[in-house]
């Protein structure tokens, strides 16, 4: 005769049973808010998150944010009036201004320099440039740092006055740009650059074309 051994099972009741599921509840919750919460919604109720550092697994979606109220954040630059290009109506542009073009431009060269603008300061950086020479030029700053430009040139003369007649071409805030010059008459031509910051900002200037750089 096979003898049959039976094992007991333990049974939950009823009582335990809501007992552990309250308890997996408040683990949950635990979970959530100290560590899914920070880590993947960037929420961090109660400092827990910063705490066990779970908020610098956080990456904002781009795609949320409110570009609208970007855009309508107002910049701090002064707006650039048509009254600002050039010299002062006072001044006279000069005779010289309408001498013919040369027979021959400057032979075409390329050049890149390193122009330092120095904190709270301006600075200009020239080149030399006969009527009608066409010139490509660009400049960018180191780290996109945003500087005050003003494109110009000063017309050629024998015998220049103590206030000397300037024609600008752009005038800008910015941290890079690009483009040809046909220049309007013999003299010098270039940029005026001004750093507002705290801290020197270097240019890289890019030359290509009809010109000559001033001797050093």
């Amino acid at each position: 005769m096979n003898s049959m051994t039976t094992h007991d099972q333990p049974v939950m009741s009823k009582k335990q049973l809501v007992k552990s599921i309250c308890i997996a509840l408040v683990i949950g919750a635990v979970v959530l808010i100290t560590a899914v919460l920070p880590a993947e919604y960037g929420m961090d109720p109660l400092g827990t998150g910063k705490l066990f550092g779970f908020n610098e697994l956080y990456i904002a979606d781009d795609s949320k944010i409110n570009k609208d109220a970007l855009q309508e954040v107002p910049l701090s630059f002064k707006k650039l009036k048509l009254e600002k290009l050039g010299s002062p109506t006072s001044v006279s542009k000069p005779l010289e201004a309408n001498n013919p073009p040369p027979v021959e431009q400057y032979i075409e060269q390329s050049d890149t320099i390193l122009v330092e603008v120095p904190a709270g300061k301006g600075i200009e950086y020239k080149f030399k440039a006969l009527k009608y020479g066409s010139v490509k030029y660009e400049w960018t700053t180191a780290n996109d740092k945003v500087v005050y430009i003003d494109f110009h040139g000063e017309v050629k003369q024998d015998n220049p006055p103590e206030n000397v007649f300037y024609e600008s071409y752009t005038l800008a805030y910015s941290n890079n740009m690009a483009g040809t010059l046909t220049v309007p008459f013999e003299g010098k031509h270039g940029w005026y650059f001004r750093n507002d910051t705290k801290k020197n900002i270097i240019v890289t200037l890019r030359l290509k074309g009809q010109y000559k750089l001033f001797d050093k």
